[in-house]
């Protein structure tokens, strides 16, 4: 190969690369899209849309025993929440069908169980579960980039007490290939002071599809095409990619029990590469939160969960006095087809601490 020829190629690769790097800067600094809300209360329900295109869903269903958004859907459309119990796919996980969607929940508050209530199917309670019910939204705006959504629930307990007044904002953003949901709630005690005692089981989670969970070996029940459960030792793995990686640097499910600031899950759906980011925020409880983030797709920020985290070394217990309040800041991000890397990261991690 000649001198010239030699200056051409290299010419064309670095066009090329700067060509696909500047197409990945647009795609995430893109155009805003309006974010839309349709209310369907005989369904229990309220649609999100982003220039019309699936955003997700905020559901309260009697079978359900919290509010979720459920599904949730990257800017390309692809589904990265699991569908099990509500909509099952076959060749998903049929485990812990309490785990829907995106929510928030606790598993020890006053000795209630919010977390696991309903572990049994849909339309189930537990004994010592309690229920999160949706009271009314309270506010519904709608912008170029951006919609709000503001909501209140009630907390009560398995003897059907009223415990907790919740009030929840979710802001839904949508930006090229991104799609954010800030979710910011205030919990707060009635007349009686109220105990989040320390448990791993909580605290904000998703749930995700069974391609963005980490390849395992163990044996896992599988919901089958006709409605069947199969118990199968799930050593083949095929198209199951994700992996964590936090923003301290651990990798795989060693980031279960550290702390973090945020969480990265990654991998694809099908061809897609699809990344999942959790942030934390500094006027958070005990920040920087616990991961409570397993292989099997349970993807969990619990800041509270201390004895089990540290192996009984230290222990948490947050109190809430009569009267009083405290506030949960969570950012998730869904970044859809290219890699989502530290540095874009930190971006909107820093972006989130300095918004609220």
């Amino acid at each position: 190969m000649n001198r010239l020829s030699i200056i051409t190629l290299v010419l064309f690769i670095g066009f090329n690369f700067s060509c696909k790097t500047k197409q990945n800067e647009n795609a995430k600094n893109g155009t805003l899209q309006k974010v839309t809300f349709i209310e369907n209360s005989e369904n229990k329900s309220i649609d999100i849309f982003a220039d019309e295109k699936p955003f997700t869903t905020f559901r309260w269903p009697e079978n359900i025993c919290k509010p979720v958004l459920y599904p949730v859907f990257a800017a390309s459309g692809t589904e990265i929440t699991r569908g099990f119990p509500i909509r099952p796919k076959s060749g998903e996980r049929a485990d812990h069908p309490h785990q829907i969607g995106m929510w928030l929940t606790y598993g020890n508050v006053n000795g209630n169980d919010f977390w696991g209530n309903g572990s049994q199917g849909l339309g189930t309670r537990n004994k010592s579960g309690g229920v999160i019910k949706h009271v009314k939204s309270e506010k519904i705006e709608e912008e170029s980039g951006s919609g709000t959504l503001v909501t209140s629930e009630i907390w009560v307990d398995s003897a059907g007490a009223e415990i907790l007044n919740e009030n929840t904002e979710y802001n839904f953003i949508a930006k090229g290939n991104i799609r954010i949901i800030d979710r910011i709630t205030k919990l707060s005690s009635m007349e009686k002071a109220v105990v989040l005692a320390d448990t791993k089981e909580g605290m904000f989670a998703i749930r995700v599809a069974r391609q963005l969970e980490l390849p395992s070996k163990g044996e896992t029940e599988i919901y089958n095409a006709d409605g069947t459960i199969s118990k199968l030792k799930d050593t083949l793995n095929n198209g199951i990619t994700g992996n964590y990686q936090s923003s301290e640097g651990i990798l795989g499910e060693a980031v279960w029990g550290t702390r973090a600031r945020w969480m990265k899950l990654y991998g694809s759906v099908g061809v897609e590469k699809i990344t999942v980011v959790i942030c934390d925020h500094p006027e958070n409880p005990n920040y920087p939160t616990y991961w409570h983030a397993r292989g099997y797709g349970l993807f969990s920020a619990n800041p509270l969960g201390v004895k089990d985290f540290t192996k009984g070394k230290e222990i948490l217990n947050l109190s809430i006095a009569p009267g009083r309040s405290v506030t949960f800041r969570y950012r998730v991000i869904i970044c859809s087809g290219d890699d989502f890397n530290y540095a874009e990261i930190e971006k909107y991690f820093n972006e989130f601490a300095e918004k609220i």
